[in-house]
């Protein structure tokens, strides 16, 4: 059976992976392209005795290298093997579309015109003449509509019936030197010639007039996205609560009947708290995926770097950056997946380094732990809300120091793309949701697991015998369950402090000497790069008040006021505010960036700025006698 190679070409937004969707049902593949983080889709069906392999290549506008994605696409149409270029346009914004149509002609290949969306073109009144637009481009052109699976039968005829006996016409030759410029004179022609439209104001105009108002645009958008962001960490914490606390009795259960303490250890405390932490995340990504999918599906976002590109050029970001570090005060993980809707690759690695400065809801218990105990409650609000704020100011003004130093060269140009509302399939939604959880799973879940078990053996090794059987002989000799548990807590600090794990901690205690932080604030931090999660529960062992403690602990929050100055804790939450992120957002910031180099240089900056502003917080504070 012969095999032949169709490659999906057009412009983003013109509805390819709905076409592919609609040709494969659910056998889709979806991958990276070799060596970088632009999604690759596929699928392979059989039909009429020929096995056709679909290949779904990134959007572009013209066969140019500006962004990763024409980059990728250009380089395939140039170099890779196909049969057949299946150019996939908008029936209601053609004269737009064909201007890539009449540039890939140049390509000499066979090719044909799927003109999708047709039913949106008839509710338009827009009359398409599709046998003057096949005579004047030397090609065959075939309306369809994936979204309802119109003529897609017919599309698969048209594909068969080109790659047999269609060649290369001198049509198609004879655009052998055509540029952008021309490409899209003549494609505004060719569009007049083949298109009677309706001038009637439509849905779309009488929608945007209101969306994209002057006054109203940018409060209905903050609007969406609080809902989103709402709805995601909201509903999100219920199956996140499930989960943890699964995993939880899982990991106890097996401590308690594994008759081997260190193997129970291990498995409880090391391996299922990584596979807790890295599903315990997902819910958030389900839920925050599947707000900005269907806004994506929609055309609604498009009109979002429209209302957000001039504020945040200022600091030299891009306005589709906006998505991203919202999303970064939930949680930074979806927030880091979300810069792929950023082409050039400046402006998205701008965007992941300043990601981190928007505090995500894992250090929400650090805040109200230090903040109610050095705080009144009638301003622990306002304090809390001054946190967030500040380090959003912090973020920008960073973005602003990174552009110009270290991320120069040109931005993203400001390429607006406009498609009709439209209600997105709920179909592929669904599996766009579920493609990107599977990504993350695989990217992350390992790593994750191999670093919680590198975490338990810091924390728990080399553990000396004869400290411990001091405490276990004194513990025997007292019968008060009180004076019991203050020595079984006294042996676990001491065996913490011994452990690898607190020697480093002991070993950078001088670096922050300046800001009078002790060794249990340092090895807090330590354990805050696994998991920002962790480090309130790690301070009730260092501080000898045992496990399972929380922000509400209100003998953890005495301890912490006999033993922390109102300077240190100052200089503490900036830290917290602005070091690198966790361990699992690390992982994914690293696969978004393009290597480790990456994350050396985020966790050298992001180190440095929170230790400046820590350390300038902490004599502000000695200044002011607080």
């Amino acid at each position: 059976m012969q095999t032949l190679t169709i490659a999906l070409v057009g412009q983003p937004n013109v509805g390819k992976s709905s076409l592919i969707n609609a040709i494969s049902g659910a056998n889709l593949k979806v991958g990276n392209f070799s060596g970088v983080t632009i999604e690759k889709t596929q699928t392979t069906i059989t039909y009429k005795g020929y096995t056709l392999h679909f290949i779904d290549l990134p959007g572009l506008y013209s066969l140019n290298d500006y962004s990763l994605e024409e980059s990728i696409t250009t380089n395939f149409l140039h170099n890779s093997h196909y049969d057949l270029i299946v150019n996939v346009l908008d029936s209601t914004n053609l004269a737009r579309n064909l201007a890539l149509s009449l540039q890939l002609l140049t390509l000499n290949h066979k090719m044909l015109l799927a003109l999708n969306m047709s039913d949106e073109a008839q509710k338009e009144n827009l009359t398409l003449d599709t046998q003057l637009l096949s005579q004047k481009l030397g090609i065959e052109c075939i309306t369809i509509s994936a979204k309802h699976k119109y003529n897609i039968t017919e599309l698969l005829e048209s594909i068969i019936r080109t790659l047999t006996h269609n060649q290369p016409s001198d049509a198609q030759r004879a655009f052998a030197t055509l540029d952008s410029h021309h490409a899209s004179t003549q494609a505004l022609t060719l569009a007049k010639a083949c298109i009677t439209q309706n001038t009637a104001t439509n849905f779309t105009q009488k929608l945007d007039s209101l969306l994209l108002h002057k006054v109203l645009g940018l409060p209905i958008f903050l609007v969406f996205m609080w809902c989103i962001f709402q709805l995601t960490f909201s509903l999100g914490e219920y199956p996140k609560t499930w989960i943890e606390s699964s995993m939880d009795f899982l990991a106890q259960t097996l401590k308690d009947y594994i008759p081997y303490p260190e193997l129970g250890s291990l498995l409880g405390d090391g391996i299922l708290s990584g596979v807790g932490a890295v599903l315990s995340f997902l819910p958030h990504i389900l839920i925050l995926f599947l707000g900005i999918v269907f806004l994506e599906g929609t055309g609604y976002m498009a009109r979002v770097s429209y209302l957000l590109d001039g504020i945040l050029r200022h600091f030299g970001l891009h306005g589709k950056s906006f998505i991203p570090l919202v999303s970064g005060f939930g949680c930074s993980v979806p927030a880091f997946m979300a810069t792929r809707t950023l082409k050039n690759p400046i402006d998205k690695l701008l965007t992941l380094f300043i990601i981190n400065f928007m505090s995500c809801s894992a250090r929400l218990p650090i805040y109200t732990l230090f903040v109610g105990i050095f705080f009144s409650a009638n301003v622990a609000g306002s304090v809390l809300f001054g946190i967030y704020i500040l380090g959003a100011i912090i973020g920008l003004v960073s973005a602003k120091v990174l552009r110009l130093s270290i991320f120069k060269g040109k931005s993203e140009p400001f390429v607006m793309e406009i498609p009709k509302y439209r209600l997105p399939s709920f179909k592929l939604v669904a599996l766009s949701v579920l493609n990107k959880a599977k990504m993350y799973l695989k990217k992350a879940g390992g790593f994750i697991l191999v670093a919680s078990i590198l975490i338990w053996f810091g924390t728990n090794y080399p553990k000396d015998s004869t400290l411990i059987d001091s405490y276990e002989t004194q513990i025997a000799l007292t019968h008060s369950q009180e004076t019991q548990d203050l020595l079984q807590k006294e042996l676990e600090s001491k065996l913490l402090e011994q452990s690898f794990l607190g020697k480093i901690g002991e070993a950078i205690t001088p670096i922050f000497a300046p800001m009078n932080f002790d060794w249990r604030l340092c090895v807090s931090l330590l354990n805050g790069l696994a998991a920002k999660e962790v480090v309130v529960s790690s301070m009730g062992v260092l501080y000898a008040l045992g496990e399972g403690l929380d922000e509400e602990s209100v003998s953890l929050q005495e301890a912490i006021r006999a033993n922390v100055s109102f300077p240190s804790a100052i200089a503490f939450i900036l830290f917290v505010m602005f070091y690198n992120p966790c361990l699992a957002a690390t992982i994914v910031f690293t696969k978004e960036a393009g290597g480790w180099r990456y994350s050396a240089m985020l966790f050298v900056f992001t180190s440095i700025v929170a230790y400046v502003c820590a350390f300038i917080g902490y004599f502000i504070a000695l200044a002011l006698g607080l």
